[in-house]
């Protein structure tokens, strides 16, 4: 009797174990593949959207970038070079002169009476010459026949002689009385733009060392932009023939690009050993006078011949500790991690070097989201478009 009751629970037990195992075997019979993934579509986390661009391949030319200052190419300090009293002032503060338009008046009286004075003397001068050279000349005529004494004759050439200096004398006076009196009309000497008059009229004033500047003049175009560069840049890029002028462009401290365009107009003769650098002047014009003296301004040196480039948004850019990457996106819109060295930026976007071929498509926003592996959602974007709209984020 127990040898049957054990058979029996032994039967239903192996009866359980089949029919469990084919209870399992039909769940996998019905489970179909597409109610699998499925399945696994909902365990998986959703794609990452990120902005996608394909880089930029084009030549370009190198630029270097330095800081500097506008100069005037004439900065002149208006003195007296005559004393006396200033009568009148001709200009608006900061008005626009040409060359040889009145900006003051010193008291012309005392200098109009010394040229009247001078003349004066000049007539009388003229007189005398004219009697001396007629006594001189009667001399002449009486001692081939010994009808004058040869001391006689001697006197009458000397005083015709100190006549002919005396001539010369006054009229030299004459022609300082001029310019002197001319000098009391204080002209421009240049065009340019007046800064304000700082004496005004009824002031006294006098030449000399210690003159006092009466105002200032700056011409307005073409104007300078002046700055140092390294010894490299110089043998790169400025040591070559005048003939080919280098390129510059100039941005000033409330601009984002380089609209404005010029050339390298001097190189100084030396270099500055204690700092490594060389005084360069850039020429540019300033026709709508926008431009003044001293205004900062960041300037480009172009140089060398145009070579192909890869070129990207800087916002692409990672570090990872000392180095530099971009996220790459292949075929199958997942994520590659890319090393890079990159170069010097040009026109809003920087230059890769190193790591990065023409087609490669790089993600430029969103790549803190991103991880390498990742099958990422991809948004194309334009390269310089998300260049711009990064730089002005910034």
């Amino acid at each position: 009797m127990l040898k049957n009751s054990k058979r029996v629970v032994w039967v239903f037990g192996a009866l359980i174990v089949i029919g469990g195992a084919g209870a399992l075997v039909a769940w996998r019979n019905d489970a179909s593949p597409v109610s699998l993934a499925a399945a696994a579509d909902q365990a998986a986390p959703p794609a990452v959207e990120v902005d996608v661009a394909t880089v930029i391949s084009r030549p370009i030319v190198d630029y270097q970038e330095y800081s500097g200052r506008l100069e005037a190419i004439d900065a002149v300090e208006i003195k007296p070079l005559v004393p006396g009293t200033i009568v009148a002032v001709h200009f608006r503060d900061g008005a626009l002169v040409k060359k040889g338009d009145p900006l003051f008046t010193i008291d012309p009286r005392p200098y109009q009476a010394e040229v009247d004075r001078a003349a004066a003397q000049l007539a009388m001068a003229l007189a005398r010459e004219k009697y001396t050279d007629a006594d001189a000349a009667r001399a002449d005529r009486l001692l081939p026949d010994n009808a004058i004494a040869k001391r006689d004759y001697d006197e009458t050439q000397s005083r015709a002689r100190e006549a002919i200096a005396n001539v010369k004398a006054t009229q030299a006076a004459l022609e300082a009385a001029k310019v002197n009196l001319d000098y009391t009309q204080i002209k421009a000497p240049v065009a340019g733009r007046m800064s304000r008059a700082l004496l005004t009229v009824g002031n006294v004033v006098a030449p000399g060392a210690n003159a006092p500047v009466l105002s200032t003049l700056v011409s307005v175009s073409p104007i300078y932009a002046a700055f140092d560069v390294d010894e490299h840049t110089y043998l790169a890029y400025l040591n070559r023939d005048a003939g080919h002028p280098v390129p510059v462009s100039i941005e000033l401290a409330n601009e984002t690009t380089y609209s404005r365009q010029g050339s390298i107009y001097f190189v100084d003769n030396h270099l500055d050993t204690s700092s490594g650098t060389i005084r360069v002047r850039a020429r540019l014009d300033n026709a709508d006078g926008s431009l003044v003296p001293g205004l900062y301004a960041r300037v480009q040196v172009g140089g060398g011949q145009r070579h192909p480039a890869i070129l990207i948004d800087d916002a692409a850019i990672g570090t990872d500790q000392a180095k530099k990457f971009v996220l790459v996106v292949d075929g199958t819109n997942h994520v590659q991690y890319r090393e890079i060295v990159q170069g010097e930026l040009h026109e809003g976007l920087r230059v890769v070097t190193s790591g990065l071929k023409a087609g490669d498509r790089i993600v430029v926003s969103g790549i803190q989201r991103a991880r390498p592996g990742d099958l990422i959602k991809v948004h194309d974007v334009d390269m310089a478009t998300a260049a711009r709209a990064s730089g002005s984020a910034a």
